[in-house]
């Protein structure tokens, strides 16, 4: 007799919430007609300011763990004689943000390190040929694999003690211009680029042309100055003086901008005279210049979480490749076809870009149409599941899993449902294609209409994300299996009109059936055809005296 099959534990599983939508905007426009002398002063400003961008970073690094305030001002100090004090400003805030960005970056490098230690010793530990489970992989299929993942192992701890080192002693690695940037110049044919072509992109990359914006200042911003017409002007750093053609040092370039995206806003703020910060930076490949206007606001307040399900929710399951969605009403209840926004990951970074925004847009467009007011989403994130450490030679599983947008398409999602009056209600992403394929894709499969995996997926993330759970009915009572214990639907409350009520009695739904000609045969029995249980269509009487005639 075979033993029976323990049963699985699940995980517990984490309450949707309202995701928080965005607390900044930023918009861009080009800097078209611009002359031979407006270039070469773009590239001075920004060769010169660029050159005490890379010292005060290296002054900072230098300073570790034992920087303060002091130390800050004094580094503004320094670098305000060869600029200006707001430059200055402008400079030691962007290097201090690059350094604390720098340290969560190791600090997500030591995880990743841990984890895969962690994996390898539990793989190493496993017998040779020992299969995993869907929770932990097994051992190495070879005596070869075992030995070579062995001194893998060895690498990864003498790195994780080198980078837990570096971090105690406040020691970072930055590199201005980009680290994929400077490791092309040592494989310029893989990357199809020149000496020449790479020298440009580099130079360009460690340019700074950023100015902070400031409150009450004219136009919100004192060096990098853009009027409500489009007139673009720069305050000049100190050694650069001498090529100013306006008053107070002041260089107006040859153009006028036009933010065709959110240009109204733009305008309203620096009427205002709010704080604006602005970005100009150059396109190698293009060799075109762009201006780049930046603002923060405050955090759009998120409805309560009932409100944002009571017009029902469009669920989306995020998949290399579409987006799966299917509307549900409030109930719980899939309404109309599920719907598939596809995106192409291949190509440069610019276009699988335009490829999110796109799928997003039509996601956002379609919800709009369907009524609702909330979109159901995964809370996602796949940092420590795509490592080769747990899934070994499993690369296009790797790939795969690399392929799915998480982090951007949150981040884009959030903002661009916020301008359409939507809210991003996240849940856990646990068992969600598993149990969404179990309950509703056979049962909304028929011959019209096809049901996929991902689809399914779709519905189980908006009934989690209104409250629901995934699967269709809960268990019947034990009492005959009949309505004796209560109602046992999942789908609506007892309050909610239209609900699943108690069957009408066999004789009353029978005589329902015959009552209703011409329409479409129910599962109701018919009467019988026999002489003895034929019904009359006359009444009977029962005599008051008994016929003795």
């Amino acid at each position: 007799m075979s033993e029976p099959k323990k049963q699985q534990k699940l995980r517990t599983i984490d309450a949707p919430f309202v995701a928080l939508g965005p607390c900044g905007v930023a918009i861009r426009d080009r800097l078209k007609h611009l002359t031979d002398v407006d270039d070469t002063v773009l590239r001075l400003v920004g060769e010169h300011l660029g050159r005490l961008a890379s010292l005060d970073l290296k002054n900072r690094c230098a300073d570790g763990l034992d920087h303060n305030s002091d130390m800050w001002a004094a580094r503004k100090q320094h670098l305000t004689a060869d600029s200006s004090s707001r430059w200055a400003g402008s400079i030691t805030k962007a290097t201090h943000d690059q350094w604390v960005l720098s340290r969560r970056c190791q600090l997500a490098h030591i995880r990743g390190l841990e984890a895969g230690v962690r994996m390898l010793m539990h793989r190493l530990s496993q017998p040779i040929g020992e299969k995993g489970t869907k929770r932990a992989p097994g051992g190495y299929r070879s005596r070869g694999e075992w030995f070579h993942k062995s001194r893998r192992l060895a690498t990864l701890e003498y790195r994780l003690g080198v980078a837990r080192a570096e971090r105690e002693a406040g020691v970072v690695h930055v590199t201005r211009g980009g680290r994929r940037l400077i490791n092309n110049r040592h494989n310029l044919e893989a990357a199809q680029l020149t000496a020449e072509q790479w020298r440009e992109r580099w130079e360009a990359q460690r340019w700074f042309l950023s100015a902070d914006g400031e409150s009450g200042k004219r136009f919100g911003n004192e060096t990098v100055r853009v009027t409500p017409d489009g007139v673009v002007s720069i305050k000049l750093p100190a050694p650069l003086a001498h090529l100013s053609n306006s008053r107070h040092g002041r260089y107006v370039l040859a153009t006028r901008v036009q933010f065709q995206h959110r240009g109204a806003e733009w305008r309203e703020r620096i009427e205002d005279n709010r704080a604006v910060a602005y970005r100009i930076h150059l396109d190698v490949e293009r060799g075109r210049w762009y201006v780049t206007a930046s603002w923060t606001r405050p955090v759009v307040q998120t409805v309560p979480l009932h409100t944002a399900r009571c017009e029902g929710m469009v669920g989306v399951d995020t998949n290399a490749g579409h987006f799966a969605a299917c509307r549900l009403d409030r109930h719980g209840n899939p309404v109309g076809d599920p719907k598939q926004f596809f995106y192409d990951r291949s190509g440069s970074k610019d276009h699988r870009d335009a490829q999110i925004r796109h799928a997003i847009s039509q996601l956002l467009h379609w919800a709009d149409r369907c009524g609702v007011k909330a979109i159901g989403l995964e809370n996602l994130d796949f940092a420590a599941e795509k490592t080769r450490e747990k899934h070994g030679r499993r690369s296009r599983f790797r790939q795969l899993i690399s392929g799915i947008p998480t982090g951007k398409l949150k981040a884009r999602l959030v903002s661009m449902a916020s301008e359409h009056g939507l809210s991003i209600v996240a849940v856990d992403p646990a068992y969600t294609s598993m149990w969404g394929d179990q309950h509703w894709r056979k049962p909304l499969t028929s011959k019209k209409r096809k049901m996929s995996r991902h689809d399914a997926a779709g519905i189980a993330i908006g009934r989690r994300a209104l409250g629901h759970p995934i699967r269709r009915r809960t268990a019947p009572p034990p009492q005959h299996q009949s309505d004796a214990a209560g109602h046992r639907t999942a789908q609506a409350g007892p309050g909610a009109r239209g609900r699943e009520g108690t069957r009408p009695p066999v004789t009353e739904r029978a005589h329902d059936a015959r009552s209703r000609t011409g329409t479409q045969r129910t599962r109701e029995t018919s009467a019988s055809n026999t002489v003895r249980d034929a019904r009359s269509s006359g009444s009977w009487q029962q005599m008051s005296l008994q016929d003795t005639g």
